[in-house]
């Protein structure tokens, strides 16, 4: 109507004195509402502007009628519906009205009638908030819920810190929203770096995916495990992984997401408990595997030295030294920590970097492997594609004591780098799109490398190869050692399963090969140890834990988390200490499965909870997947280690019961929520069908109390009564006039607060009447003491 009335469109009213002043039956609102909408050049024009159309009499008014020609007029009667009894039930004389309307105005190409009955208000543009109006003096918000309960000018009620946002400044964790400073004052001015869904995810999933695995362990991995176990191992971590991906894909489109990535999801939507249990995890996890990272890089470099014949505290390098490994670790880890101190713009740029060092040294090998082979390489073990030697490495062959289990151990590390990206979610211009893309185009970039690649080591190389002699370097001196002269001496080893070099073997160019480890392992180190501190930083401001919260604060220009980066180093460098890559690698895997496990559960029970708020854009997701997908998690860490899975699960529960037992105050609106009020409703509308019984009585208690504050000898009455198994209500009649808006909401949560604080298993249900009686009468309707429940 409001367009209408904006139009050439004229109303022209002839009402009458008498007719205005008849009484209406019904209130203006509940008038129908019904336009006839016609066309000039309709041959059925006559007809339909015979037709009367009933509209409230608010919208009458007197217009002169406009003297533009080829105007038509509809008759229009204002009162009830335009049937025959509409005027005689009502007592009211229809009142006539003209309504001259410019036919320019219609489509002539559609010649339709649109007919709208209604009997309630009809909308207009005064009854919606304009939020782009640029007149208002200032900015307009939609109200949040706790502006429609009324309850932000509270002074008694306290805001806890986890509703500040991750980008601001950390504030105290219970402060009265009526001292706390205006959000202008509490936010400094944060400058966040932004990233792309390719800069932001693709690229540092891609770098954090291939890690020191993928040059050192390979090759180990097809070796032991033959070709077709070493795809199936691959096959099966990638299912781990893709699974997980989809559910996070499910989660991240359903809603906002903030910094904390994993332990954001988790917690949003499984809660605290979850929530803390996995981001102290998680956290934890990425610092070991940070760890792992820079052993790889530091036996590398150990293996160059050793061939150097480099002296290290006055000793040679040697295959099997151990406190090399540890310094080179740590002194690694110390520049690590300190481009990580620079920020994310000079970390990106060094990702991209060794990014292009990876692709290259990836290019290399594969090219190596067509080229003919040399005496040196023929002498460890490569000899080109053969089918010999595929029928020779298709089988698995254990050795050393390694068993399946261990080797999918080993390799499970290579693939537990998808959530590099979602750990930055803070610093991503759009989390719900980018997480989902990058994760998913990173994952299967890099299983399709590590198919071939395994393809290639096995169809190329013998796995078990001895060598009839090998060079040992002294200096400047070359020495030569006959093998069948010496015995255990692995150096007389070569082939798949002894030689951790093979892809450098195999490869065009060396020394390509090593900046390739170079690039896997550093850059691989760098995510975690970057995305480990953000996380925790995420986990410590939203104070599950209180007693962390120091570890809350970023620095003023750019948010970064630097206490949490001295924290993440000190625990990579006490794991790099132990200084053997076979041990770390089986310890990490359990904790990454075990945030793959609550990722997949997340997706599956928000879908079964069913609540409204479950409405992930991506749709390519299955509740049941998602489930398989947790179990699946969980069976391959007992696969890979049965204690390592146990004080892994033992861990989290502990860390869950404090959670729960704490109890903090937080709200996030979980699917467990959804759960309880999805039985609670359950349960009650199976209860009405229930039929009573003598032998299940329980009586039920509607207590007239008032304000149960004032009145606690009579709440212990009715609950010695009750016993806590039998319902009771606490019944208050505020005195006053119902029209009027009387805010009950901050004197129902001090009721409520005060019942669950002396343990009284009770409702409290304030209601506003004029009298006792009346306020006492609505309780007994409301509650349903008679028809349902007779005490």
């Amino acid at each position: 109507m409001s367009d209408a009335n904006n139009s050439q469109n004229e109303i022209t009213s002839n009402t009458n004195n008498e007719n205005t002043n008849a009484g209406m039956g019904r209130s203006v609102s509940s008038a129908r509402f019904q336009v006839a909408k016609v066309s000039h050049n309709d041959t059925n024009t006559e007809s339909s502007l015979g037709k009367a159309t009933s509209i409230p009499n608010s919208l009458s008014s007197t217009v002169q009628p406009s003297a533009i020609p080829n105007h038509k007029k509809i008759k229009i009667l204002i009162g009830d519906d335009d049937s025959e009894h509409s005027s005689t039930a009502s007592g009211i004389a229809p009142l006539a009205t003209n309504i001259t309307l410019n036919p320019t105005s219609f489509n002539d190409q559609h010649k339709e009638t649109c007919d709208y009955d209604t009997i309630d208000a009809l909308p207009h543009v005064d009854h919606y908030r304009n939020l782009f109006s640029i007149t208002s003096p200032e900015s307009k918000t939609r109200p949040t819920l706790e502006a429609l309960h009324e309850t932000t000018n509270n002074s008694s009620r306290l805001r806890l810190g986890s509703t500040i946002d991750l980008n601001s400044e950390m504030i105290s964790t219970l402060v009265p929203p009526m001292d706390q400073p205006s959000q202008i004052d509490t936010k400094p001015n944060v400058q966040v770096v932004k990233f792309g869904w390719i800069v932001g995810v693709l690229i540092r999933c891609v770098l954090n995916i291939f890690g020191v695995m993928l040059f050192l362990r390979l090759s180990w991995v097809t070796g032991q495990a033959g070709i077709g176990l070493a795809c199936v191992i691959v096959i099966v971590s990638t299912a781990v992984t893709v699974i997980t991906a989809i559910s996070m894909s499910a989660i991240c489109t359903n809603g906002e997401v903030k910094g904390g990535g994993t332990y954001y999801l988790i917690s949003r939507s499984l809660g605290p408990e979850f929530g803390g249990a996995i981001g102290l995890v998680f956290s934890f996890a990425n610092a070991v595997a940070a760890a792992m990272y820079t052993i790889g890089f530091a036996e590398t470099v150990r293996d160059i030295l050793k061939e150097h014949n480099v002296k290290i505290l006055g000793t040679v390098v040697e295959s099997e030294s151990v406190n090399v490994v540890r310094i080179i670790g740590v002194i690694t880890m110390t520049l690590l920590l300190g481009v990580a101190l620079i920020g994310m713009r000079g970390e990106t740029i060094l990702q991209i970097t060794l990014l292009i060092t990876l692709s290259a040294s990836l290019l290399n090998f594969f090219i190596g492997s067509f080229l003919p082979s040399t005496a040196y390489k023929r002498r460890h073990g490569f000899e080109g594609y053969s089918w010999k030697i595929v029928k020779e490495n298709f089988g698995p062959r254990f050795t050393n004591g390694e068993t399946f289990q261990n080797v999918f151990g080993v390799f499970f590390p290579s693939v537990t780098g998808i959530l590099a990206g979602a750990n930055i979610s803070g610093n991503l211009k759009n989390p719900s799109k980018a997480i989902p893309l990058g994760t998913n185009v990173a994952i299967g970039i890099t299983s399709f490398v590590y198919l071939v690649f395994c393809l290639v080591a096995g169809c190329t190389t013998r796995r078990d190869v001895d060598l009839p002699f090998y060079e040992r370097k002294n200096g400047s001196i070359i020495q030569l050692v006959n093998c069948t002269l010496v015995s255990n001496d692995t150096n007389c080893k070569s082939g798949l399963i002894h030689n951790y070099q093979t892809m450098r073997m195999i490869s065009a160019y060396g020394p390509i090969i090593i900046a390739g480890i170079f690039a896997a392992t550093l850059s691989s180190a760098l995510a975690s140890l970057v995305g480990a501190p953000k996380v925790f930083q995420a986990v410590c401001r939203d104070m599950i834990f209180p007693w962390l919260k120091y570890f809350a604060v970023g620095n003023r220009k750019s948010d970064e988390p630097h206490r949490a980066y001295f924290l993440t180093y000190f625990i990579a460098t006490s794991f790099t200490a132990i200084g053997k890559l076979n041990v770390i690698a089986p310890i990490i895997s359990n904790f990454f499965l075990m945030t793959y496990a609550l990722v997949n559960y997340s997706c599956f029970d928000a879908s079964l909870a069913r609540a409204s708020g479950w409405r992930p854009a991506f749709r390519y997701y299955n509740k049941w997947l998602a489930l398989t997908g947790a179990l699946l998690c969980v069976g391959v860490m007992f696969i890979i280690n049965w204690w390592a899975a146990l004080i892994t699960l033992v861990i989290s529960a502990g860390i869950f019961l404090f959670v729960r037992t704490t109890k903090p105050e937080i709200n996030w609106g979980s699917s467990g929520q959804a759960h309880t009020y999805r039985r609670a409703l359950d349960a009650t509308l199976k209860l009405g069908s229930v039929q009573e019984h003598v032998k299940n009585f329980r009586p039920q208690m509607l207590v007239l109390t008032g304000n149960p504050i004032c009145r606690p000898a009579l709440v212990d009455l009715g609950s010695s009564v009750t016993h806590g198994h039998s319902l009771m209500i606490c019944g208050n009649v505020v005195l006053n006039d119902p029209s009027i808006n009387i805010k009950l909401n901050d004197q129902r949560e001090h009721g409520e607060a005060w019942l669950r604080k002396r343990n009284s298993k009770a409702f409290y249900q304030p209601i506003v009447a004029p009298t006792v009686r009346q306020g006492t009468i609505a309780l007994l309707q409301v509650c349903q003491i008679y028809s349902s429940f007779h005490s």
